[in-house]
């Protein structure tokens, strides 16, 4: 805690899926009724949020560019 590890741009890309994952389980976890329903929710909502996250990133990146 003292000292950060420093990650590079890819690196705290792939920190981002496990994070979403956590989130994604936790949500349907509590909105579905059946336990049966939950990994296949869960993945679905999984794929959402990270294909979301890099689109929006995507597209700031795009606008830095363009104004700059």
């Amino acid at each position: 805690m003292v000292t950060p590890v420093s990650l590079t741009g890819w690196q705290q890309m792939l920190l981002l899926l496990p994070l979403c994952l956590s989130v994604s389980i936790v949500y349907k976890t509590t909105k579905c009724a059946e336990p049966r329903q939950i990994p296949l929710a869960t993945l679905a909502s999984w794929l959402t949020i990270v294909v979301g996250m890099y689109a929006v990133g995507a597209a700031l990146l795009v606008l830095y560019h363009l104004a700059s």
